[in-house]
């Protein structure tokens, strides 16, 4: 039966995009370089014609293996494998599951997005958090062919001629890391480029851009993780980091020649230890089609499962600025979600910067809650600490403990993006039950499964069964008594980024504004029905997420359009863009996402 809903699902995609599948595809080469080359690539589905035009004759075996024949092979393989590491730890099952998918993308790439797209709900986890996490602690090991560029310190005054060794012409997305703060797991140097392959995987899933168009790219700059300057297996730069204006020329050397060589390319920045991730986010916002995901990305899913919790707590969102919301975790994702609220609670009420509306919120970081009083405050979370005006609560002092502010604050949520496992341990969430809200919201959002603030069963068992629950990372649902559910939401950036993202590229955005960013939280909160959220569901399926995207990347487009920052994409000017209506929009944006299928090639020396 899987078999013929797939085959049912595969033919309505295909009609779909029909109108946007590619003609023929002109390629340089010949006999085994075509087979080598996992862009053209069709394994044993060349027909013989190709296999005649291309120097392919007795190269493969007889056989042609059509497009499905090849899927239904791969998924057999991939379900035997399932089921022959049944009862292995977690571990080595997720690596496992990651070597089969990864030996089909350095194959084939065409086969491997379209298995990737049709069973995204399966495989996001595996090719993206939290698997991805894992790939990157072992990537030394696991390394057996590159993806993407490197630019190293030792690169300095070479870069502008090092991008043209890049083998596309036309590069629409680029995802860059210095491999700073990959997830929660810290300083992994030349190893994070995992993050930027994974994060891109998604884009072609879920955005639709052509996979011959992405950028993964690590900026080596060394690592200050001792044990990995001492493992044989390491790949990258056996130095401490650059620091200061070393560090920042290698950062504008690589954003000057991407813009020079791509110019209408949209940069994100992923995994940024905090004090370059603020200081690169403004540095190169205003210049260059550009974000932060960790910041903006981070903030904008919050947002949107914030103003979720406000309405499955039954309660009007013009009340989210009377939300208490507890954030631990001050780094860049953090702060960046505390900026984002902020601003969408003044706009609630029209008020000004200067009426202390922030004190809605309470932020702690390692050393407890932040208040007026911390030595050596951070700049970016002053806005936030405590001390002065309305809303403090008698008791609280610098350094006060989570379960204090919890037991004194009696919040309506608990965020956390701390990236320390268990912080939300048994005696917070039980202090959760005395919240001033009937239904609690604990968001764990710290990425791996390892860093999250506590488990989905957890929150549920400790914090009562009306908690609302939202994690980062994967979790089960938990089910409750009397046949009840307690629903585990994925509050994951891969709802939004690959349609802030798709929305920048098809406007040609000059920059991404926090109008845009703005409307694409607001886009993805409003996805889900009343329904759904009574039960406590605050994010829609995995499984829709090119629906999704289509919406918020139409939501994006409209508001570069409407800020005036849209220069048009390709065929389409910005006169034209401001004659469609929102549901031309999204359909010019369904139009544009590419969908995996073998082209005919064409040889032309």
């Amino acid at each position: 039966m899987w078999k013929l809903a797939r085959a049912a699902c595969n033919l309505r995609q295909l009609r779909r995009y029909s109108a946007a599948m590619p003609g023929p595809c002109i390629v340089h080469k010949r006999g085994t370089d075509i087979l080598h080359d996992p862009w053209f690539n069709k394994d044993t589905g060349f027909p013989l014609t190709e296999r005649d035009r291309l120097g392919l004759r007795g190269l493969l075996p007889p056989r042609i293996i059509s497009f499905e024949q090849q899927y239904e092979r791969f998924m057999n393989s991939y379900h035997s494998l399932e089921n022959n590491t049944r009862g292995e730890p977690d571990s080595v099952v997720s690596l496992a599951k990651w070597r089969i998918l990864n030996r089909l993308h350095d194959r084939n790439e065409t086969l491997y997005y379209r298995v990737l797209i049709d069973n995204i709900k399966d495989f996001a986890p595996i090719i993206y958090t939290p698997t991805v996490g894992l790939v990157c602690e072992n990537y030394g090991g696991l390394f057996r062919r590159p993806r993407g560029m490197y630019f190293s310190g030792k690169d300095k005054g070479e870069m502008m001629s090092m991008i043209y060794n890049w083998p596309s012409q036309k590069v629409d997305m680029i995802v860059v890391t210095d491999g700073s703060r990959i997830l929660g797991l810290g300083d992994l140097g030349v190893q994070g480029i995992g993050i930027p392959i994974g994060k891109l995987d998604m884009y072609v899933a879920a955005a639709g851009i052509n996979s011959q168009r992405i950028l993964p790219v690590m900026l080596d700059v060394g690592t200050n993780n001792q044990k990995l300057l001492e493992d044989n297996l390491y790949l990258g730069l056996r130095q401490p980091r650059l620091e200061g204006n070393e560090y920042l020329s290698i950062v504008d050397e690589f954003m000057e020649a991407a813009h020079t060589r791509w110019p209408k390319a949209v940069i994100q920045f992923e995994d940024f230890q905090m004090k370059w991730a603020f200081e690169t986010l403004q540095r190169y916002r205003r210049r260059f089609c550009m974000f932060n995901d960790d910041i903006q990305g981070t903030a904008g899913v919050a947002l949107a499962g914030l103003l979720g919790a406000v309405r499955a707590q039954g309660r009007p969102l013009k009340d989210f600025v009377k939300q208490k919301i507890v954030v631990v975790g001050a780094g860049s994702a953090g702060i960046g979600v505390l900026n984002m609220a902020k601003h969408a609670a003044l706009r609630m009420t029209g008020s000004s910067e200067d009426n202390e509306t922030h004190n809605q919120f309470w932020l702690l970081d390692k050393d407890g809650l932040i208040t007026k009083d911390r030595r050596n405050l951070d700049p970016a979370a002053a806005p936030f600490a405590r001390g002065f005006g309305k809303g403090e609560v008698e008791g609280l002092q610098e350094g006060a403990s989570l379960l204090e502010v919890v037991e004194k604050v009696k919040p309506h949520v608990i965020l956390g993006l701390s990236g320390v496992g268990g912080v939300f341990d048994k005696q917070v969430l039980k202090a959760m039950q005395k919240s001033d809200s009937p239904r609690p919201a604990i968001f764990a959002m710290s990425n791996p499964t390892t860093k999250a603030e506590c488990t989905a069963a957890d929150a549920f068992k400790y914090a009562g069964e009306n908690a609302i629950f939202a994690s980062g990372s994967p979790f089960e649902n938990v089910t409750l008594g009397n046949g009840k559910v307690g629903y585990v939401n994925q509050a994951n950036n891969m709802y939004l980024f690959p349609g802030i993202g798709l929305g920048a590229l098809l406007s040609g955005a000059r920059l991404i504004s926090d109008g845009m960013l703005q409307a694409a939280a607001e886009c993805l909160a409003s996805y889900i029905t009343d329904e759904d959220i009574r039960k406590g569901i605050l994010f829609p399926s995995i499984s829709s997420i090119r629906h999704i995207t289509t919406k918020v990347g139409a939501s994006v487009v409209c508001t570069a359009v409407a800020e005036e920052l849209a220069e048009g994409h390709d065929d389409m000017d910005v006169k034209q863009l401001k004659q469609m209506s929102k549901e031309e929009t999204e359909d010019y944006v369904a139009r544009n996402m590419w969908y995996p299928v073998y082209s005919p090639l064409v040889h032309e020396k």
